[in-house]
């Protein structure tokens, strides 16, 4: 049942970077989308349209995206929690647009500032405005696995707010396990539970490494069917409002796993890597990607 071709989703110049301090110059974060995009990445997350009181390194996020030499049948999505930010991405030619939502209440708290419910609320005037101006609207849920605020969190929230997302028009949904806290086990049966309401084809898988069991999560997943995969190059990433989560899984890793299985991904590997290598000698470190430190 495993898909023979996976499509990868590249958030690192938005995920990845947004919680690096040091500030990222503009032009090196549209060189690093350039470079993704050369190494046969077709969907590639390239900044949100955030308040920078709350996230300072995505401050340049028009500049960003206006400033990218699009390739042809590349994919240049924005995360766009409000109105606001949808608007401004629009202005600089955004085609497709995130959203994001919490199944755990006390991160939607921490995070947003607002109940689940709420959130939900205030994801459709968004969705409504890209349906208007034909622009597809991608929905993550964070802590699918746990909270760092409340510990557990029920399938059942996971299932709720999935559907609801893709009953209001979300043609994407992914599952973020925010924390790396999961385990092949919980990561199969969560998808599992996800898939009796959602088509299988309209899930992504968002993994974050911080306990090192991020590609065996996302193995036990491609059994069921799952061929979309966030991850980020470097292993670039973090929460900032999830004190201890390190990076996602890292690109390079990824893609060597799937090409080993015989997976297509589209993507040139030694490109990536020189990519990863590219943005972290950027902060003066290692790639976090074992396949790039492997060598």
């Amino acid at each position: 049942m495993t898909a023979k071709k996976i499509q990868i989703v590249e958030v690192g110049p938005r995920d990845g970077l947004q919680n690096e301090k040091p500030w990222i110059a503009t032009k090196t974060k549209i060189e690093l989308i350039e470079k993704l995009a050369e190494s046969g990445l077709k969907k590639i997350e390239s900044t949100s349209f955030v308040s920078p009181k709350w996230v300072p390194q995505m401050k340049d996020a028009f500049e960003v995206l206006s400033g990218i030499k699009r390739k042809p049948g590349v994919t240049y999505s924005v995360l766009t929690p409000n109105m606001q930010g949808f608007e401004r991405a629009l202005e600089a030619g955004v085609t497709e647009v995130a959203i994001f939502g919490s199944a755990s209440e006390a991160f939607s708290q921490k995070n947003i500032n607002c109940t689940i419910a709420e959130s939900v609320e205030r994801f459709q005037p968004i969705i409504e405005a890209a349906q208007n101006n034909n622009i597809l609207v991608r929905a993550y849920i964070s802590c699918v696995m746990g909270c760092p605020y409340q510990g557990e969190v029920p399938v059942e929230s996971v299932v709720e707010l999935a559907e609801q997302m893709f009953e209001m028009g979300c043609y994407e949904i992914s599952l973020g396990d925010t924390i790396g806290i999961g385990t092949p086990d919980q990561a199969r049966e969560m998808v599992q539970a996800v898939t009796e309401k959602i088509p299988t084809s309209n899930i992504a898988l968002h993994f974050h490494d911080t306990r090192g069991q991020a590609l065996a999560n996302i193995y036990a997943c491609l059994e069921l069917g799952v061929s979309v995969i966030d991850s980020a190059v470097a292993g670039l990433g973090g929460c900032p409002y999830a004190k201890g989560a390190s990076g996602n899984v890292a690109t390079e890793d990824v893609v060597y796993m799937l090409h080993g299985m015989g997976i297509e991904t589209g993507v040139d590997l030694e490109k990536l890597i020189e990519t990863g290598h590219f943005i972290s000698a950027v902060f003066g470190r290692m790639s976090q990607s074992r396949v790039s430190c492997a060598g």
